[in-house]
C-alpha cells in the first residue's frame, strides 16, 4: 500500500485520470482506509470546483496557503 504522502503527491494526477492502472488501484485503496487522505481529495476536488467557478486561472494566496501547509503536515 501506499503512504499517505505519496498518496497526496499524486493526488491531481489522479483526479485527471492521468496515472496508470496500478497507480489508481494503489491510490484507490489507500482512500478506502485513510480518512486524512480523503480529507485532501475532497479539499482539492472543492478547489477545483472553486477555481473552475471562480474563471480565474490562479489560485488565491490564502487557498495556496493552506495547501501548502497540508502537504508539509504529510511529510
Amino acid at each position: 500500500m501506499i503512504t499517505c504522502s505519496d498518496a497526496v503527491k499524486q493526488l491531481w494526477e489522479y483526479l485527471d485520470a492521468t496515472v496508470g492502472q496500478g497507480e489508481r488501484e494503489a491510490m484507490e485503496e489507500h482512500l478506502s482506509l485513510c480518512r486524512r487522505c480523503c480529507g485532501e481529495l475532497e479539499f482539492a476536488v472543492e478547489l477545483r470546483r472553486l477555481l473552475a467557478a471562480s474563471g480565474r486561472s490562479d489560485i488565491p494566496d490564502d487557498v495556496m496557503r493552506r495547501l501548502n501547509q497540508a502537504l508539509k503536515e504529510l511529510d
